[in-house]
């Protein structure tokens, strides 16, 4: 019985034409919207989450504020931090290592061509292995660099795939000029879908900081806590010595102290954000789709009194008649949703992957199953609540009424 209802309010769907697909359209755009918006906020979420290049919780980062200037962390800071901070903060009892990390731009010349990226540092012994494991940096050519490898770098995933703009790739024995001063490539990291780690050049801290000359000044320490459990209690501990040593109150901090975690915290809430007014705005367009849909199915009732008059004289009941029109107006909202998840899903893998070739970043499509069932059945839903008081008129038409019409 329900499959022949099914058919009838099809075909009557069917016989509308282009008033049907009119109909549909205002939730067409919204459910497209509603998607394509959604896949591409998951995408760019991934793709931020991505560029810390950090995997380590129990990592803490502490930066001088107060930027003068564009450019990496730290480095245009007003009043830098020195190693004398880096020292006082590794005595915290809380505290298992502090390291001294700088970086800084410059220019890498190769294959007769120019590009500019960061720099970066790598400290020398038990350092190392800790800067290592947090950037979770692995070889995809070559080795990584040792104590003693004053004229040899590492460089990202990208020069070896010539992402960065050398018309050649650059491979584990080539030599190259860093700011003026040639460097073998000791390996090549793999792919990390960074945009940082993935154009990086690598450094041991001693040649860099004769290249750059950059002195005393830290641009960035990274600190690693003994219990991740008490992460804010470090914090704090570490906020008051900067406060002590800089000589600073609370409230007027001239440094940050943040961890990972609390930083990808932040962002993801201002993107959830962006996603509820994302949803506002394409709800007004489900809410006009919606509206068509009870405009049309009024309309039809109208037209087909007649019809209505011969279905109830044949012995059809107001139950019957409302259901074939409530059918009717949901599967004018199903087919709608249907559409709109197909062309928002096709809008968000496109433009995920689209945000990633820009920013130079894999960044894996984010389609999930509520993404595609939640607006089918959202869609199917509020057409049908469209159509109840349409179906309702229908329903109570009298047949002899109906027929004289």
């Amino acid at each position: 019985m329900l499959i022949d209802y099914f058919r009838l309010a099809l075909k009557n769907v069917r016989k509308r034409g282009i008033r049907s697909w009119l109909t549909v359209l205002g939730i067409f755009i919204g459910i497209a919207a509603v998607v394509s918006l959604i896949s591409l906020s998951s995408g760019l979420k991934g793709a931020i989450n991505a560029q810390f290049g950090i995997s380590s919780t129990e990592v803490i980062t502490v930066q001088a504020g107060g930027l003068n200037n564009y450019g990496p962390p730290g480095s245009g800071a007003v009043r830098p931090l020195v190693e004398g901070d880096v020292e006082a903060i590794s005595r915290l009892n809380i505290v298992e290592r502090a390291i001294r990390r700088n970086i800084r731009t410059g220019k890498l010349e190769f294959n007769d061509k120019t590009v500019f990226g960061y720099i970066a540092n790598v400290p020398d012994d038990d350092g190392r292995q800790f800067v290592y494991d947090s950037m979770e940096a692995e070889v995809e050519a070559g080795r990584l660099l040792d104590d003693g490898d004053d004229r040899q770098v590492v460089l990202g995933y990208n020069f070896y795939v010539d992402k960065v703009g050398l018309d050649k790739e650059v491979v584990p024995g080539d030599k190259v000029l860093i700011n003026d001063e040639s460097f073998r490539v000791a390996g090549i990291m793999k792919k990390k879908g960074s945009f940082i780690l993935d154009n990086v050049v690598l450094m041991n801290e001693k040649p860099m900081k004769d290249l750059l000359d950059f002195g005393e000044a830290v641009d960035i320490i990274a600190v690693q806590i003994k219990n991740k459990d008490e992460m804010d209690y470090a914090r704090d501990e570490i906020e008051d010595l900067m406060r002590e040593r800089r000589d600073v109150k609370r409230g007027e901090e001239d440094f940050e102290v943040s961890t990972p975690q609390a930083a990808l915290d932040q962002i993801n809430s201002i993107l959830g954000g962006v996603n509820i007014f994302i949803f506002l705005i394409a709800a007004i367009s489900i809410l006009v789709g919606t509206i068509g849909i009870a405009n049309t199915m009024t309309t039809s009732v109208y037209e087909r009194r007649k019809d209505i008059g011969v279905m109830k004289a044949i012995g059809a009941r107001n139950s019957h008649i409302f259901t074939i029109f409530l059918i009717e107006s949901g599967l004018l909202g199903l087919t709608g949703g249907i559409l709109g998840v197909l062309a928002g899903i096709s809008i968000g893998y496109l433009g995920t992957i689209g945000i990633g070739s820009y920013i130079g970043s894999s960044i894996p499509p984010q389609i999930s199953a509520y993404i595609i069932v939640g607006p089918i059945l959202g869609s199917f839903f509020l057409g049908g609540l469209a159509g109840i008081i349409p179906a309702l008129r229908a329903a109570h038409q009298h047949p002899v009424e109906a027929l004289r019409s």
